[in-house]
């Protein structure tokens, strides 16, 4: 059978994406020709890679064997790469870095951006996950670095700290949750809410907590950054819940009240997650490094 490289990224992305349209999305190819690929590896292979359904695509008992020596491979291909550029004129390499949206949105551009300048020839591919699903992608080896909320179970990987910040909710002034110094997740149910998109990690977080509370979220409006949410808040359309320094740095423009959310899972200790340093390839392992400075 011939399988080559960009097959193998494909299967790989639409196994990790959970659909074919997102996994092309990923790999840069359009929608056909991804789906013409993966028709092809079954018919070469002679057995289903993929179960299909209005859900989305999950590999078989074929697509399992081959998800596992497929990341192998990449990775190895992506060593070599890494290793041979020293003699084609410059040094070069990828890493890829996944977070969840309080370390995407507040901390890491700007720890991204000082490690970029110092390594032009490198590139980040730059990704945002639940912290559950970062741990499984990081022990998997589908990613190379994690920033993960400290509350999760990491298992096995190695850890280093990152960064600290809570989540507070976000009002208008007057609003009755400003009335007092701190105010539960429960309260803010009670009250229409902007948030962030659906696929955000942190939506999909809170409407997870929603659904513990037994209660659901009533999203009025969605977006696309956490200083959107501040300004459709500030014009009384609901609540937000962002982390305090969003809050902190959107009070400096905009009117608002910020109020503390008491529930335990509102601190935010970050960690980075990495499944075994002494085996990142080098610019990975620089990217901790700058990430922990």
């Amino acid at each position: 059978m011939r399988f080559d490289l960009t097959d193998l990224r494909l299967f790989c992305d639409v196994v990790d994406a959970g659909s074919i349209t997102a996994g092309a999305e990923r790999s840069a190819l359009a929608l056909a020709a991804a789906s013409t690929r993966i028709r092809n590896m079954e018919a070469v292979l002679g057995a289903a890679l993929l179960t299909r359904s209005r859900q989305g695509v999950a590999p078989t008992a074929a697509g399992r064997t081959l998800l596992k020596h497929a990341r192998t491979l990449l990775s190895h291909a992506a060593r070599m790469r890494e290793d041979l550029s020293a003699f084609a004129g410059g040094l070069s390499g990828e890493v890829r870095l996944l977070a969840n949206t309080n370390a995407l949105t507040e901390f890491v551009p700007e720890a991204l951006s000082s490690f970029l300048a110092a390594h032009p020839h490198v590139s980040v591919d730059l990704e945002e996950r639940l912290s559950d699903e970062i741990v499984g992608l990081i022990a998997e080896g589908v990613g190379d670095v994690g920033i993960v909320a400290g509350t999760v179970d990491v298992g096995g990987l190695q850890t280093y700290p990152f960064r600290s910040d809570r989540f507070v909710v976000v009002t208008a002034p007057g609003h009755p949750l400003a009335a007092g110094p701190a105010v539960s997740f429960a309260q803010v149910l009670e009250y229409d809410f902007v948030g962030l998109e659906r696929s955000s990690s942190l939506q999909r977080f809170l409407t997870a907590k929603a659904a513990r509370e037994g209660r659901p979220l009533r999203a009025r409006i969605q977006l696309r950054s956490f200083d959107a949410v501040c300004r459709m808040v500030e014009s009384g359309v609901g609540v937000g819940v962002v982390p305090q320094t969003t809050a902190a740095r959107a009070a400096k423009s905009m009117t608002l009240a910020v109020t503390e959310l008491a529930d335990d899972w509102a601190l935010r200790e970050l960690t980075i997650v990495v499944r075994a340093a002494e085996a990142l390839r080098p610019y990975a392992r620089e990217l901790v490094e700058s990430l922990r400075a």
